[in-house]
Order: C-alpha cells, then sequence, then structure tokens
C-alpha cells in the first residue's frame, strides 16, 4: 500500500463525508489564491495542518516530511522573486554584484516573494488535507458525483496506482543492482542504470498487459465500478466550512491587515 494512502486510512477523518471534504478544501485552495493575502494564507497553512495533524491524529514527523518537500522548490522560485537585477540604488534593501550585473532586493520584491511563498505553503497544506484524510478511490469517487469524465477519473486511478508500482519495482531492482555492486563506480552506476531503465520499462509492459488482462478476465467493458461507500451529510460541517472561508474574506478586506 502506498505510503501516503496508509496515512490517508488510519486518519481520524478518514470516515468524515468526502464531498465535504472536497469543497472544504477546494473552496479554501480558491479563497487562498483569490485573495492573495499574506495573513489569510498564514491562517490557512496553519488551520488546515492543525486539521490534518491533531485532528486526524496523523503523525507529525511524516506530515513535516511531506511539507519538506515542496518547500525546496519554493525557496529556490521566491529567491528569484525576490532578488532581482537593480537598474538603480533606489530602494534596494541590500545589494551585489555578479559580473558587473547588480542584483538586489526591493521591499516591493520582498512582499511579493512572500506572498507566493506562503501562498503556495497554503495550497499545499490544502491539498495535503485532502489527501491525507481521504483515499484516493474516495476523492475519485467524489470527482464522479461531479460528472467529471468517467474517462479521466479512471485513468486518473489507474495512473496514480501504476506509477507507485513502478516507484517499487525501480527500488527493487535498484536494490539489487547495489547488492551487486553495481554502482561502485560511475562507469558501472552509469552501465546499471541503463539497465535499470530498461528492466523498468519491459516491466512495467509487462505488468499492463496483465492488468489489463485480469481485468477482461472479469469482465471489464470499459467502465471501472467500485463499490462506493455511502455518507451522511453533516450541515455542521457545511455550516463551519462557511463559517471559515467568511472569516477568510473578512480577514482580507480588514483594514488592519497590511499585506
Amino acid at each position: 500500500m502506498i505510503s501516503i494512502d496508509k496515512l490517508a486510512y488510519i486518519s481520524k477523518l478518514k470516515n468524515v463525508n468526502p464531498m465535504e471534504k472536497f469543497i472544504f478544501s477546494m473552496a479554501t485552495i480558491i479563497v487562498c489564491i483569490s485573495l492573495n493575502n499574506i495573513a489569510d494564507s498564514i491562517i490557512i497553512l496553519l488551520l488546515m495542518s492543525f486539521i490534518t495533524v491533531f485532528k486526524g491524529k496523523l503523525p507529525l514527523k511524516n506530515y513535516i516530511e511531506l511539507m519538506s518537500i515542496p518547500l525546496v522548490f519554493l525557496i529556490m522560485g521566491v529567491i528569484t522573486i525576490a532578488i532581482n537585477v537593480a537598474t538603480s540604488s533606489k530602494g534596494l534593501i541590500f545589494s551585489f554584484s555578479i559580473f558587473n550585473v547588480t542584483l538586489g532586493c526591493t521591499y516591493d520584491s520582498l512582499i511579493t516573494a512572500a506572498r507566493l511563498f506562503f501562498k503556495s505553503l497554503a495550497a499545499v497544506s490544502c491539498l495535503y488535507f485532502l489527501t491525507l484524510t481521504t483515499p484516493v478511490f474516495e476523492v475519485l469517487s467524489v470527482l464522479r458525483k461531479l460528472k467529471v469524465p468517467k474517462l479521466f477519473v479512471e485513468l486518473m486511478g489507474l495512473i496514480y496506482r501504476f506509477i507507485f508500482v513502478l516507484l517499487d519495482t525501480a527500488n527493487m531492482i535498484y536494490i539489487s543492482q547495489s547488492s551487486r555492486l553495481g554502482y561502485s563506480t560511475f562507469r558501472r552506476g552509469f552501465n546499471s542504470l541503463g539497465n535499470l531503465v530498461t528492466s523498468l520499462f519491459l516491466s512495467a509492459y509487462k505488468r499492463s498487459q496483465d492488468i489489463y488482462m485480469a481485468m477482461e478476465s472479469r469482465c471489464y467493458d470499459g467502465d471501472i465500478n467500485l463499490l462506493e461507500n455511502h455518507y451522511v451529510t453533516s450541515y455542521k460541517n457545511i455550516s463551519l466550512i462557511i463559517l471559515v472561508e467568511v472569516f477568510l474574506i473578512i480577514v482580507s478586506f480588514s483594514k488592519n491587515i497590511m499585506f
């Protein structure tokens, strides 16, 4: 089982109506992106993290590890936004020169970078809230109810599963090669990598054929039908969702919030 799925299945919020979680997650992302406010982004980040970890009873260590994945790319991105080519020294907080090109950071560029940084983290926390509290096939069930094209939903489910199957296969091949000193030198490692890619391609093709044959043997006719759980709509949760979104909008338009 995929590690993210493991976390979703052990979450205490797993049995909450997935449609409500989906609406809450997507609505909060839309509010976060639309309002473009640092205060809102920080509130959303803290709120989603609190609900996912403390309400869902997920290990904090796992959540931090997952949040650190996009953090590296975010830092690299915001640095390029905060530091620009400076045509004049006016308004620069600091500057430095590289090959006779002056680079510097202004107050406006710093605020823009901060907005992007916290907005992106907040959006990621919203997606993690959904994926870490809702098994993937519950999400696919929600998409079906929202009339998303059936082909797209089925491909999404198959691709999601197959990606991690391939990663697991690649990891096993890598371990096998490493145990035989396949990466002891650069030349040998390069050769082993080529063999790994070749073996992975052949394995992927064989697995896809096996999966298709298994589906056909179970009367596959173009539709993948799964048993769906029936959930009761919680008006309390819907009310809380509305209150949270309204609160975020009020915070964004408050004159006391500078950013």
